[in-house]
């Protein structure tokens, strides 16, 4: 027999129990998975968040020795293929003598964000927090001598925001590579463009299963054991680690606290919810399946978040001032929560701890829009349809929005809609011009549910709103003074009978 036949059907002798070793990891996740239910309802309900990319990156502001590195500013160490022991040195001068963890709560807290994904630690492998596994953190190698991720936790506490977790997988700094040295030893023939996010410039010596075990996992315990409560653990970049990884992190996560939910960035399907893509709002069923960041199965039903930059990069740049709008950051959360996801909005901080002055400026737009619609977010689920209208925008990610831009007009005739309970909200962020605007998509309701509509209101307003079913929809005329200068929204009762 030759050879590669006998090996041929070694490998059909041996599928089975490959098989029967996955469905074992899978019905084990399962039963974790589905005792976080309550979790998955807070988490859908708390519809907006901040994501704050903030570590020693933030004092490069996105240049090396003098010179502008192109590229998202967090990840300048890749940029630049900056050696380790520079890095380290790099990372020694970081002082963020500004940061205040009350004034960055109250910032989210300003915009009607529910929750705080904080970052202990991103790929260049520094902690910002005080970390007993390594040195290579806040409180050891620099002169800040205080931890911030302590005091944001406090801080969340303090104003009632939920405390949560970025943890990346990659390590640039010790040898968390995503598992890709093991990956090409199996897969010699395979593109090599899986290597593009490890460190092949100035490798760590230390293998990435080591890496994991001594690294990766303790500090993971860290901070779990830290920080109890937390709403999510946002993982990145899993590379090529196995699957038998992925469910050990998994497993460990759940045995600290089990109430946590794990994104889809864990890696091989063992997630709790979804990350369709950064800066990506997905589409269709095709977007479910094709960009889900290494998810193969089905997720239309797994709660989702979309996270999203208010400029092009997540870690500060000091030159990147290609700043979103408000009515552009407000389309962003108002289609995500429109078809049943959340947003996490990012800030960049500065290397001194402060919050970019034009980031404070939408913040507070935000708020002000929310603090009178946010009933249309808060809890909310998707309607029957999420957006009717003219205007459509298609943006495939964060390097899509810079160079194509944002160039909606948005109309009157644009609505998204939303729903929760018995009520069913719909969103404009266009006021027209004659106050008479027909929303056609109310023609799906049955006449029974036509029957049952007891209230038609204006959010922020004690004006009577008319309102008329028609043939061609329902037909409203609004008020004469407008809550918000961004659109309206318009609440619709049903009686709950």
């Amino acid at each position: 027999m030759k050879k590669s036949v006998i090996i041929v059907v070694f490998l059909v002798v041996l599928s089975p129990c490959f098989a029967q070793k996955e469905d074992k990891l899978t019905q084990e996740w399962e039963k974790m998975h589905q005792s976080k239910n309550q979790s998955i309802k807070k988490f859908n309900d708390a519809k907006f968040g901040m994501f704050i990319h903030f570590g020693a990156y933030s004092n490069l502001g996105g240049f090396w020795k003098g010179k502008k590195i192109e590229g998202i500013g967090e990840c300048i160490m890749r940029y630049a293929e900056i050696p380790r022991n520079e890095y380290r040195e790099a990372a020694k001068k970081f002082n963020p003598v500004k940061f205040n963890a009350d004034e960055w709560v109250q910032a989210a807290k300003m915009a009607g964000m529910r929750y705080i994904v904080a970052m202990p630690k991103h790929a260049d492998g520094f902690a910002m927090y005080d970390s007993k596994i390594t040195d290579y953190d806040i409180m050891d190698a620099t002169s800040f001598g205080r931890d911030p991720m302590a005091e944001l936790y406090q801080a969340c506490k303090k104003h009632g925001i939920n405390f949560s977790i970025y943890f990346n997988y990659l390590d640039w700094m010790d040898g968390g590579n995503g598992g890709v040295k093991d990956y090409e030893k199996t897969h010699p023939d395979e593109d090599k463009s899986y290597q593009y996010w490890a460190n092949t410039w100035d490798p760590s010596p230390v293998s990435f299963t080591e890496y994991l075990e001594k690294k990766y996992k303790p500090q993971l315990r860290e901070l779990l054991t830290k920080y109890p409560g937390m709403q999510e653990l946002w993982h990145d970049m899993p590379m090529k680690i196995t699957r038998q990884q992925s469910f050990d992190v998994y497993k460990m996560v759940y045995e600290i606290q089990p109430a946590i939910l794990d994104n889809s960035r864990i890696g091989n399907d063992f997630s709790d919810y979804w990350i369709p893509g950064d800066n990506i709002i997905p589409e269709g069923e095709k977007d479910y399946l094709l960009t889900g960041d290494g998810v193969s199965k089905k997720v239309q039903d797994l709660p989702w978040e979309t996270p999203g930059t208010m400029n092009n990069t997540w870690g500060y740049r000091s030159d990147d001032l290609d700043w979103k709008s408000t009515e552009e950051l407000l389309y962003w959360l108002t289609a995500i929560t429109s078809k049943g996801g959340n947003y996490l909005l990012n800030i960049g901080p500065t290397g001194e701890g402060l919050f970019p002055e034009e980031s404070l400026k939408r913040l507070k737009a935000i708020g002000e829009w929310m603090s009178v619609n946010g009933e249309s977010v808060y809890g909310s689920e998707k309607w029957l349809v999420n957006h009717e209208g003219p205007t459509t925008i298609s943006i495939k990610g964060t390097d899509s929005r810079e160079q194509l831009g944002f160039n909606a007009h948005f109309s009157p005739q644009d609505f998204w809609f939303s729903k929760k309970e018995h009520k069913l909200y719909i969103t404009s962020l266009k006021w027209p011009e004659n106050k008479d605007v027909v929303i056609k998509s109310l023609i799906r309701l049955t006449k029974d549910e036509i029957s049952k509509i007891e209230s038609v209101r204006l959010l922020g307003s004690d004006e009577k709103v008319s309102w008329k079913m028609e043939e061609k929809g329902l037909k409203v005329t609004l008020p004469s003074v407008r809550p918000n200068s961004h659109g309206y929204v318009l609440k619709i009762t049903f009686k709950n009978v």
